[in-house]
């Protein structure tokens, strides 16, 4: 980039180049000529008066010789002031010729020494003329190269501070680390990273809070729920009226907190925005561990699982199994048969219980938010156990099914292996995890 100096030293040579040009437009001409070859060309025509036709130029002057009465004897070339008052308005040379001591005639010598004296100053204009365009040239280069490298990253920044100011961190701020402002963009760039950084860390911390209070209005309702039926038995075996009575303000107190667990899971399921899955390989042993932590009643008998490697997250596959348990201890509560399989690229988990499934219609509406099937209407539940459980899987880049088995509900986890990956249209992957977005729950 050009220094202070060096604009400065443009700029004086562009100024004495123009006051060059003024000064050359404002000087008059010169009508000085030669003397020496006037007075040569004055003796040749003297020495050679009598025989003037056959007279030869010794000089590079142009010039008439005329007589005492104004004709003209002898002329270099046409063109030429033939007479003394064409000759006084040209400013020409007139000199009297002699011959014998008397004078005989004139010798107007043409000045061209203004012609000679307007030829140079147009070749010196010119040459002028060119260097100040040069120079122009060089100006407006100089102009572009500030217009990109100083005014177009103030306008990339001016953008990037809309981009920031609306909410959008993501994109990265370009920049040219040779450019003079290159450490300078970078800084904003580093901004906004930090930025990014603070807003992801909020949005996680707040939705881990929403998450556990979510989580833990969810599994208070299994115990609230056993309560209740332990104080509706109590109820039918109570002896005494007293008894009844206490044992039904249990049942309606359980109904209370119940109905205000649901408000509080239902509200804050709302509000969160994201539940993070952090899918990532994991041995296929793990798997039972999962499955027997999800079957605390111990109502299956968990088979041997295929040796393979998984890709999954451990506390989300944790959380489907928790729910496809909960759901057949609720809805069934039968005996549980588990199978486990390869099917392609995936591990296929079946559940299935003897309950009797449900109607054909009803089959697609259970993975949605807040359905349920008919056999559900008097069991306590608000119908998001599936749905997170779909959610879940497939941020795992699985899948969840469910059918009606032989004798009852069938539902199906397909765990994608490690290895066969192939991301879903949609999903974005942030540093190996995946955000499921449930904002509209």
């Amino acid at each position: 980039m050009i220094g202070k100096r060096g604009l400065a030293a443009l700029l004086l040579v562009l100024g004495l180049e123009l006051g060059g040009v003024a000064f050359l437009a404002g000087q008059g001409m010169e009508w000085r000529q030669d003397a020496v070859q006037v007075n040569e060309a004055v003796q040749s025509v003297q020495a050679g008066w009598g025989e003037l036709e056959s007279h030869e130029n010794c000089t590079d002057l142009d010039y008439v010789v005329v007589d005492l009465d104004g004709r003209v004897l002898f002329r270099t070339k046409m063109g030429l002031s033939e007479s003394i008052n064409q000759a006084v308005i040209h400013r020409d040379t007139v000199l009297d010729l002699w011959a014998g001591g008397v004078a005989v005639g004139k010798i107007l010598v043409y000045n061209d020494s203004g012609q000679a004296f307007g030829l140079w100053r147009k070749r010196a204009a010119a040459v002028l003329a060119a260097a100040i365009l040069l120079q122009g040239a060089a100006c407006v280069g100089y102009l572009a190269y500030l217009e990109r490298v100083v005014v177009k990253p103030f306008h990339k920044l001016e953008g990037f501070a809309e981009r920031v100011a609306g909410g959008d961190l993501d994109i990265p701020l370009e920049m040219d680390r040779q450019n003079l402002f290159g450490a300078f963009t970078e800084s904003f760039d580093l901004m906004r990273a930090e930025l990014k950084k603070a807003r992801e860390a909020e949005a996680k911390a707040n939705a881990s809070k929403k998450e556990l209070v979510a989580k833990l209005s969810h599994d208070i309702k299994t115990p609230v729920a056993s309560i209740k039926a332990a104080a509706e038995v109590g109820e039918a075996l109570a002896d005494t009226e007293r008894g009844r009575e206490n044992y039904g303000q249990i049942i309606q107190k359980a109904d209370q907190i119940n109905g205000l667990i649901t408000n509080l899971f239902t509200a804050t399921l709302e509000e969160l925005q994201q539940l993070t899955v952090a899918p990532e390989d994991m041995g296929s042993q793990e798997l039972e561990y999962i499955l027997g932590n999800a079957d605390y009643r111990r109502r299956a008998v968990i088979p041997a699982v295929p040796e393979c490697l998984l890709y999954a997250d451990r506390l989300r596959l944790q959380q489907v199994f928790d729910n496809i348990f909960a759901n057949s201890y609720k809805y069934a509560d039968t005996e549980i048969e588990v199978g486990v399989r390869r099917e392609g690229d995936c591990l296929a988990v079946s559940v299935e219980d003897y309950g009797g499934g449900v109607k054909e219609g009803e089959l697609p509406l259970l993975k949605e938010k807040f359905k349920r099937g008919e056999n559900a209407e008097k069991i306590e539940g608000v119908g998001l156990g599936l749905f997170i459980a779909d959610y879940f899987m497939e941020g795992m880049q699985g899948k969840l099914s469910v059918q009606n088995g032989k004798d009852g509900l069938r539902v199906t986890v397909m765990i994608a292996l490690s290895g066969t990956i192939a991301f879903h249209e949609g999903m974005m992957q942030d540093g190996g995890g995946l955000a499921i977005d449930l904002r509209e729950i």
